[in-house]
């Protein structure tokens, strides 16, 4: 949606707004033209509801407005005396228009000053859902998102099971550009499997300030970049065009940022020629091949009590007698190798020039997930060449990411109709990767992760739950560890989770202590 629509589509608002409200207005004793002044209508309304000013800013945070226009319609009704839950549920089920019946054909009186605690226990309670389900929407889009790891691409370093608090600060916030949606969920509405939005309006990209920028190394949640469905019940493939702060979120590592020129040999991320050096506590892993000695068996129990590798991680090739490990870090890899019924461990690396993958981007080149690049990651401002060799590495960043009109006729690049020899890009981009080097869907298959798909950063680990144990086994589910242990970081993950547990018994105890003196004072002025 362009500016011009969105001042439309504003206009049009204000005067349904005005249709509905200007007798009301009136009987408020306010001038029948104040409801209809963008922003100042506003502004009163909150003094005749006998609201605070600053609602009026919940009215203008997409998403958020939409669950305030119900309380505003709510208390709209309770100031001119409607107070049933009759009331209630019909200025909510109309959308509001249970006020145009009222402002035309009854005959209310404004109720000045009136209480904010409605003595129906039923409206209370809505009114009351309907503004925790603000505040949480709030925390939700702007500060604090929780999240689940879903798939072992970051196995090791963040598990399956996981789950996470990911901070929308770091790298600054981003106003949502749905502006119809259920909140409090992502793309899917849970039990029903159907969208939880509408594609249309959608507003321009934002993003607040950021604390720090995305660096290599750091572990950031975003936006797949090319996720299309053909329902919303998990079925992915070419099918419906998702907004982008609609599209799934996924977890993965910052190798490349932009500007870099990034390769990868043997299986490990170069950066402008020099290796990349990860932090400490990323776990990368990759495929290895282990043959034992007269083809014995290896101890279920030594795989995964010992080296807590899962039995659906590995195979076993009869026809050979070897393992075959879908994941292994190199810790884990030495320790197999010290293993006396262990004959050798080779780890499976497809060589430069070897088995080119068609899947690996931009699909041109004869690359495999182990060798490729290199590759120049698109910054802001910069141009690059365009011809036939280098437009599959930019092509979906002109036409997709960025809006452009592009076609090709023979050597003839046409970018908005104009024939052109070069690029300029409007945004960074980066270039993100899993930990798990064998078993993840990344950017070695997708490209480039546009800036305005980054959600946020992982910052904290509040409950982790093992998938192979059972339920009955309640207490050996909980991975107690890694309980409130932050996600980045030097060292060994510490957990924090005793502190936490101290600090809300402190907190539970002074609550019980301070009620407890207060429901005594109180018989005491009795």
């Amino acid at each position: 949606m362009t500016l011009i629509q969105w001042f439309l589509f504003f206009l049009i608002m204000q005067v349904v707004h005005f249709a509905g409200t200007w007798k009301l207005y009136q009987k408020a004793g306010r001038k029948s033209w104040e409801a209809g002044v963008p922003i100042y209508n506003a502004i009163i309304l909150m003094k005749i509801i006998n609201r605070p000013k600053w609602w009026v800013i919940l009215l203008f945070v997409p998403i958020v407005n939409l669950i305030m226009f119900p309380v505003v319609w709510v208390e709209t009704l309770r100031s001119f005396g409607k107070n049933s839950t009759l009331d209630t549920i019909l200025g909510i089920a109309t959308l509001g228009l249970y006020i145009y019946y009222i402002n035309y054909t009854q005959d209310v009186k404004h109720i000045e000053n009136r209480s904010l605690h409605p003595a129906n226990k039923g409206a209370d309670t809505v009114s009351s859902l309907l503004f925790a389900i603000v505040v949480a929407t709030l925390v939700h889009t702007y500060v604090m998102q929780p999240f689940t790891i879903p798939t072992g691409s970051l196995e090791k370093t963040l598990l399956v099971g996981d789950f996470l608090f990911v901070s929308k600060n770091h790298y600054g916030a981003r106003t949502p550009m749905t502006t119809v949606a259920m909140p409090m969920v992502h793309d899917t509405i849970p039990v029903l499997k159907t969208k939880s939005y509408l594609n249309k309006p959608q507003l321009p990209y934002f993003r607040f300030p950021a604390f720090e920028q995305v660096e290599k190394n750091d572990i950031v949640v975003f936006n797949w970049p090319t996720d299309t469905v053909v329902d919303f019940k998990g079925t992915y493939a070419t099918g419906i065009r998702k907004p982008i702060d609609k599209k799934t979120n996924y977890v993965k590592r910052c190798v490349g940022t932009p500007g870099d020129n990034l390769s990868f040999v043997d299986g490990v991320a170069f950066i402008n020629g020099k290796e990349l050096k990860l932090s400490d506590r990323a776990r990368v892993q990759y495929s290895y091949e282990v043959a034992t000695v007269g083809g014995s068996m290896l101890d279920p129990n030594y795989l995964t009590k010992d080296l807590k590798i899962y039995p659906t991680d590995i195979g076993f090739n009869r026809q050979n007698n070897t393992y075959f490990f879908i994941s292994l870090t190199a810790e884990n890899a030495e320790i197999l190798k010290k293993n006396p019924s262990v004959q050798s461990v080779t780890k499976l690396i497809t060589k430069k020039g070897e088995n080119p993958d068609a899947r690996i981007f931009p699909y041109t080149k004869n690359w495999n997930q182990d060798n490729l690049g290199p590759i120049y990651i698109p910054e802001a401002g910069k141009t690059v060449k365009l011809d036939k060799e280098s437009l599959p590495f930019y092509e979906m960043i002109i036409k997709d990411y960025e809006g452009n009109n592009l076609k090709v006729n023979g050597d003839e690049i046409r970018i908005n109709d104009k024939v052109v020899d070069s690029y300029t890009f409007k945004q960074d981009y980066y270039y993100m990767v899993g930990d798990n080097r064998h078993n993840s869907l990344d950017s070695r298959y997708w490209g480039f992760v546009p800036a305005d798909h980054i959600v946020g950063k992982p910052v904290f680990i509040w409950m982790s739950l093992d998938p192979y144990t059972p339920w009955s086994k309640a207490f050996d589910k909980i991975r107690w560890e890694r309980l409130f242990t932050t996600v980045g970081g030097d060292g060994e993950p510490v957990s924090y989770f005793l502190i936490f547990v101290i600090l809300l018994a402190g907190y539970i105890i002074a609550d019980f202590v301070i009620k407890r003196r207060k429901k005594r004072a109180e018989k005491i002025d009795y």
